[in-house]
């Protein structure tokens, strides 16, 4: 039997295989792949494993030995952050409502992958800074803990970044309310600015017509005409 070289050779793995086996090489059994449509590898870790993980990320030299293509691009954009649906309205999971996603971004490698670690404390959530790996994440740091309350254990510098010092709460969380809990304002007569409870009423936000149109108009009213 004759085998043509065609048959006989064997698939070489696409660029993202050949990134996907570096990392299971690296970190075997200490990552949990996590499906995604972007075309780019995401994988969940344990926030005990987390530093060794990152230092693995960092430091091994083989986890891609090909370029991967930048040209390409999801087509569904910004609409994955808006997206609506029932699985978003299910009830969380204790320990699964807040994570910190740390995208990489190798340079010389041409290389991408999303590492994702969830804080098991919903109530003080925390996990461990990486600025001793990535002195770049220090402010990313901040601001994530503004924003969302999230404490990185062991960062050198960990205060607000975005709001004042004397802000309450932390805006980005689905529990802030939409005018915050304080207003600032200048008072002339203290030469300074003040903190007080905020003066805005609260609003319900629905759609209400204000324009005159006999569509809207009683049946049998006189001044209604057809169309």
């Amino acid at each position: 039997m004759i085998v043509s070289p065609s048959a006989a050779a064997v698939a070489e793995p696409t660029r993202l295989e050949s990134l996907r086996l570096a990392v299971a090489r690296a970190l075997p059994d200490q990552l949990r792949p996590v499906p995604n449509t972007c075309r780019e590898l995401t994988y969940e870790v344990g926030a005990d494993r987390l530093l060794e993980a990152a230092r693995v990320l960092r430091d091994a030299p083989d986890l891609s030995r090909a370029e991967w293509k930048t040209q390409d691009a999801t087509s569904s954009g910004f609409s994955r952050g808006v997206a609506r649906g029932p699985q978003l309205d299910a009830p969380v999971a204790a320990g699964r409502r807040f994570a910190v996603v740390y995208h990489l971004l190798s340079i010389s490698l041409n290389q991408r992958l999303r590492l994702r670690v969830f804080c098991a404390d919903d109530a003080e959530p925390m996990v461990d800074s990486v600025t001793g790996i990535w002195a770049g994440v220090d402010w990313f740091e901040r601001e994530t803990f503004d924003m969302f309350g999230i404490l990185f254990k062991g960062h050198p510098d960990l205060r607000r970044l975005l709001t004042d010092y004397g802000f309450i709460g932390h805006p980005f969380r689905k529990d802030f309310p939409l005018s915050g809990n304080v207003e600032v304002r200048y008072d002339p007569e203290k030469g300074r600015v003040v903190y007080q409870p905020v003066s805005i009423d609260p609003r319900v936000l629905v759609p209400k017509v204000i324009r005159h149109d006999n569509r809207y108009r009683a049946e049998g009213d006189p001044s209604r005409q057809s169309l």
